[in-house]
């Protein structure tokens, strides 16, 4: 492997995986995500994606497995080299998400087929042995899997929270990373805060860790505090002045607290970075992480700028952002680079002027380069099914199985009768729903509608639906004094008798003209049961010594269940999509409920801040 930050070539030696009982896939023992390009050319840059385990801390954001498993398999043919799948010893839930990952998304090679090797899963853990085992169990069945591993260096981390001193930090962290080596070739270390840690001291803590065996090595400006000229000059320093600093991938980690991230990883880079770590949509806790997309289309825009190149199928890119901010719930703003909506569309007469003579005049990014296409494929109700797959395929849809396929199409077909044109932004929204339900059958589903609203009078619902669980239909109606979509969702909680807060509602129109799909996001918390008592998450009421008692915070207010859920919904009438959205939200706070101790972890017990 030829290094062009260290101007030389590293030896490394290789083998072979076992995959289902065969040798194959040849790649580096030393590391397994690292790619061979030939002396003088570009090094290969490692991007490796967290929207599912950092970008999933984000606030209000809990994914299905379902919903991990899909965002996972377009992530695999999106070209990903790394995928962080989770933060397996958080809970049952979270354990059985990153071990689907691995089973099912890390074998995968289709889209892949130039970079010839499957994507990596990696899990998250604390340095702990506990931790580390959990986290090997999760990914091991995966052909490329890695261990990632971190522990704060930052003085103020040290005396405050973990309340050790260096000397304690330095064992602590070697000897994580050596228990992680004795299980799994691929060991990465995450020095939590580095951005305010010593920099002497954390050469000496990576200086150790990669004795003890770890072979990346990630430097996270967790708090997002430096600025592009801090964070470089760091990566410089720490590659010049840790010893055996050229055995190892060095990370960038940014988060975008003072809106530099994306401008701090590219200083990484050109500082000798050979790894980043990003979020599709930049989406994460606070202010979000690293945008993949940013950093991948600054490379692919400036070839010659930048020490690296990417395997990036950079045409996946917007169906890829358009997935993740569906099931997320977290909307991308407008004028976001890249994806937004604004991102290719001119206002200004002059610039207008300029791209119908020659779309380079404002345009340093063509919209095909990343999946926006002005001239769709039409579809319509005589389209066939060849036709609709065919799109499908396009769009990144590669892997649906059968039962998909045939729940999609019947889908598109519904739509199709009702509207003349169906665009790739309705096929999108289609199948985030689709996926968003899953496959197993949801406690609740919505039959019918009916709403009666006017300028003068209160609003009134009539909703129906089916109840699986007693394999009956449920009927109520209820008045809105706000309007129609507050008399709907108080049909629907007097349906499933429980008593609901609703934190976020949002609609917007999927395409243009006046039969636009409507989509809508809600955000739900259990408020109080219908006896006026806050319920656990096993549906038992609060009790002491076997009294009732509604729970109390410090305040003397009503406490709201610390979990949040949320749910989406689409239809051409924006009213039945809210139903479809506040149903759905509803049959993840039950199923959260029926699992028990097989549920996703909430978002306070999964954070993990690196």
């Amino acid at each position: 492997y030829h290094s062009i930050v260290k101007k030389q070539f590293i030896a490394l030696s290789t083998k072979k995986l076992l995959v289902n009982g065969r040798q194959s896939i040849p790649c580096t023992k030393f590391i397994q995500s690292r790619h061979y390009v030939k002396s003088g050319s570009q090094d290969k840059l490692i991007i490796f994606d967290t929207t599912l385990r950092d970008g999933e801390q984000s606030p209000g954001v809990t994914l299905s497995v379902e919903e991990k498993l899909e965002i996972a398999r377009r992530l695999s043919n999106l070209g990903v080299d790394v995928i962080e799948a989770g933060f397996p010893i958080a809970s049952r839930g979270d354990f059985e998400a990153v071990s689907r990952i691995a089973k099912e998304v890390g074998p995968l090679m289709h889209g892949r087929e130039k970079i010839g090797k499957p994507m990596v899963i990696a899990g998250l853990s604390r340095a702990t042995e506990k931790d580390i085992k959990r986290c090997y169990d999760a990914v091991s069945s995966a052909p490329l899997h890695r261990i990632h591993t971190f522990l704060a260096t930052s003085d103020i981390h040290l005396n405050h929270k973990l309340k050790i001193d260096r000397n304690e930090c330095i064992r602590r962290a070697a000897s994580a990373v050596a228990y992680a080596k004795s299980l799994c070739d691929d060991v990465e270390f995450s020095s939590e805060d580095s951005g305010r840690s010593d920099r002497d001291f954390l050469c000496q803590v990576l200086g150790k860790v990669i004795e003890a065996g770890a072979t990346t090595l990630n430097i996270p400006d967790t708090v997002g505090y430096t600025t592009p000229d801090e964070y470089g000059a760091l990566i410089k320093y720490l590659i010049e002045n840790t010893p055996g600093s050229h055995k190892v991938i060095w990370s960038t980690h940014c988060h975008n607290d003072l809106g530099l991230a994306t401008a701090n990883t590219l200083s990484g880079i050109h500082n000798g970075a050979r790894q980043v770590e990003v979020t599709v949509n930049g989406i994460g806790e606070r202010a979000g992480n690293t945008s993949l997309e940013e950093v991948v289309m600054n490379i692919h825009t400036h070839p010659s700028t930048y020490p690296v190149h990417h395997t990036i199928n950079t045409q996946l890119i917007y169906s890829t952002s358009t997935l993740v901010s569906s099931l997320s719930g977290m909307v991308v703003q407008p004028n976001k680079a890249i994806v937004g909506a604004n991102a290719f569309l001119h206002e200004s007469g002059i610039h207008q002027d300029g791209v119908l003579k020659h779309k380079q005049t404002y345009e340093i990014i063509s919209p095909e380069d990343v999946g926006v296409f002005n001239v769709n494929l039409v579809l319509g109700k005589l389209s066939g099914r060849n036709a609709f797959r065919s799109r499908l395929e396009q769009l990144g849809y590669f892997n649906m199985d059968d039962a998909d396929f045939d729940k999609a199409f019947d889908r598109f077909k519904a739509l199709a009768d009702t509207k003349k044109r169906v665009t790739d932004h309705d096929l999108l929204a289609l199948i985030s729903d689709q996926v968003s339900s899953g496959r197993d059958p949801e406690l609740f589903n919505l039959q019918s509608i009916q709403v009666v609203s006017g300028t003068h009078e209160m609003a009134t619902a009539t909703i129906k639906l089916f109840d699986s669980s007693q394999n009956k239909e449920l009927m109520d109606a209820a008045i809105g004094r706000s309007g129609p979509i507050m008399a709907v969702f108080g049909a629907i909680q007097r349906l499933v008798q429980r008593k609901i807060r609703l934190l976020h509602y949002e609609v917007r129109a999927v395409s243009e003209g006046m039969d636009a799909l409507g989509k809508v996001v809600v955000k739900i918390t259990e408020d109080i049961d219908s006896s006026g008592f806050e319920t656990d998450s096993n549906s038992h009421k609060h009790t002491i010594d076997g009294v009732v008692k509604p729970m109390i915070d410090s305040k003397g207010e009503t406490k709201l269940s610390k979990n949040t859920y949320h749910g989406h919904g689409t239809d051409i009438d924006v009213v039945t999509a809210s139903a479809k959205a506040y149903v759905n939200a509803i049959n993840r706070m039950f199923a959260s409920e029926i699992n028990g101790a097989k549920q996703r972890s909430s978002l306070e017990d999964r954070k993990a801040n690196i």
